[in-house]
């Protein structure tokens, strides 16, 4: 591919999506420009090499799977820059998406996925590499959920339950997160630990008892939970609001 060029450092941090699903396109473009970023769409290896060579963007979202090749022939012409990526997969792309974290992906989502979802992982992204823009409102986004008497602040990275501070692990709190940011979804355990990006401290026959250890933590009564339930032989949800 073309030698890139970088960009001179800008305020308002750019983000190239790169998807042949147009609708994707379209809704992550406007998720992110509601919180302050700049974007831009292209559906092809072309398109997305094409943009490239006018200037790397501060943060790329590249799905594997494209009409004209790879995005991961994409990925590697950009690893020796340190753009920030993250991958767009289906769950069936395992094997990519392990070629793609192994050359430089600093994050991956697997679709289907909430816009939402997304933007909390790009800034998760860029606060590890750089400064993250204000909300286009001029402040700063909502980092908290609130579920009945249960909040969780994602900032913070603290949970109470009626304002009472509740202590949890950290593999805990980003199951109640995940959860959390789904209300009302139902999640395998498979999809589950896909949305965990786990580190390998938790595994599909340890998750249980990882739930079953929060519920003992949020719960009034473990036994009848009101928060974390269970969707009998599917897996899991978080209560609707």
């Amino acid at each position: 591919m073309p030698v890139l060029s970088v960009p001179k450092p800008r305020l308002v941090k750019r983000i190239l999506i790169v998807d042949d699903e147009p609708q994707i396109g379209e809704v992550l473009s406007a998720y992110l420009q509601r919180e302050g970023f700049e974007t831009i769409v292209r559906e092809t290896v072309a398109g997305a090499a094409a943009e490239l060579e006018g200037g790397l963007p501060d943060l790329l979202i590249l799905d594997i799977t494209l009409p004209d090749g790879s995005g991961l022939d994409i990925l590697r012409s950009i690893q020796e820059h340190g753009v920030p990526v993250i991958l767009l997969t289906a769950r069936a792309d395992e094997v990519d998406r392990i070629v793609g974290l192994e050359l430089g992906a600093d994050d991956y989502v697997t679709k289907p996925f909430s816009a939402r979802e997304v933007v909390a992982r790009v800034r998760a992204v860029m606060r590890r590499s750089g400064e993250v823009p204000a909300a286009a409102n001029g402040s700063e986004p909502e980092q908290r959920i609130r579920i009945g008497g249960l909040e969780v602040d994602l900032g913070a990275h603290e949970v109470r339950i009626g304002g009472e501070g509740v202590p949890l692990t950290p593999s805990e709190f980003r199951i109640l997160t995940v959860l959390g940011e789904h209300p009302g979804q139902v999640f395998t355990r498979a999809q589950l630990l896909d949305h965990l990006h786990d580190d390998g401290s938790i595994f599909e026959r340890t998750l249980d008892r990882h739930i079953n250890n929060l519920r003992k933590k949020i719960e009034p009564n473990p036994q009848e939970p009101e928060y974390v339930l269970t969707v009998y032989g599917v897996g899991y949800k978080m209560r609707k609001p």
